[in-house]
């Protein structure tokens, strides 16, 4: 019974790279095989976004999903 929920809730965080389109890097989670939200450093405009795919995502998730970010991915290409 554990690993049937524990396959339920499974979650993954990708790192990714955009430069077609856009020109940085993000972090994508997934859960349950469905994109949840993506998080994007935006090197040429300097920005920073969050994209929500899910409409509800529980705060101390959407807190661990920022201290990941912060830690791989905060800083912009060139600084």
């Amino acid at each position: 019974m554990r690993n049937i929920q524990k396959m339920l809730n499974k979650e993954e965080i990708l790192i990714i790279s955009d430069t077609n389109e856009r020109d940085g890097m993000g972090m994508e989670v997934w859960k349950n095989d469905k994109l949840i939200l993506e998080i994007f450093t935006d090197d040429s405009k300097k920005t920073r976004t969050i994209t929500f795919y899910e409409k509800e995502i529980p705060f101390e998730d959407m807190e661990r999903y920022m201290i990941r970010y912060k830690k791989d991915l905060w800083e912009f290409e060139n600084e």
